[in-house]
């Protein structure tokens, strides 16, 4: 829009230098006839002048009046093209501006990606390598979310209802275990389950056989 304003201003431009050589070369024409005006003899050759004369000077009002007009168009195209050139300034301070935030966001999510990914490598120098191949072949295959808790007797990675005997499994944490529906690896979301080796012949105390204190 800019643009094509200022190609329209020169246009204008041009267009009224024209009409201005174009009034140059009728008034250097006019003079002309008008030196010639003491070499009249007769009242036919004078009438015939000032008939010239007349169409002479309308013409020259013409060229004028195309003159202003171009003049009145250009005036109103610059006005428009100064409000353009305003436009144009507030929005690259905006810009700017943004910018600059933006910019400020990527340096700080840039240093706290490299804390991540140092986060990363140090976890996994302390992770079991065999477990750890297993993690990354189960996140190269899921393409998301490697792991899924166990709420409900539920997967929470696909939703679905897992085997009890699984979930006995996923709670003692003896093993790596995954969820026979996504293939996520299954982690207990809850306390451990802690087994207590029992006691022959010992009486259950008034705390077991459910007396609060």
């Amino acid at each position: 829009m800019l643009n094509d304003t200022k190609a329209t201003v020169e246009a204008a431009v041009k267009e009224r230098r024209s009409h201005e050589k174009d009034l140059e070369a009728h008034e250097a024409h006019t003079d002309k006839m008008k030196s010639h005006a003491t070499s009249l003899k007769t009242n036919k050759e004078y009438q015939a002048y000032l008939f010239e004369l007349e169409l002479a000077n309308k013409k020259r009002g013409d060229f004028e009046e195309k003159i202003l007009l171009t003049m009145e168009k250009i005036d109103q195209l610059q006005r428009t093209l100064h409000e353009f050139q305003g436009k144009r300034t507030e929005l690259e301070k905006v810009f700017t501006r943004e910018k600059q935030g933006l910019d400020a966001q990527d340096k700080e999510l840039s240093a706290e990606l490299a804390q991540l990914q140092l986060r990363h490598r140090e976890a996994s120098a302390r992770v079991e390598k065999a477990l750890l191949d297993r993690y990354n072949q189960v996140k190269a295959l899921r393409k998301d979310h490697p792991l899924a808790a166990v709420r409900d007797g539920i997967c929470l990675g696909c939703r679905l209802q897992i085997p009890p005997q699984l979930i006995a499994q996923v709670k003692r944490s003896d093993d790596l275990h995954v969820c026979p529906y996504c293939r996520r690896m299954l982690y207990w979301e809850g306390e451990q389950v802690v087994e207590t080796p029992s006691v022959q012949g010992s009486k259950p105390t008034d705390l077991e056989v459910g007396e609060s204190v």
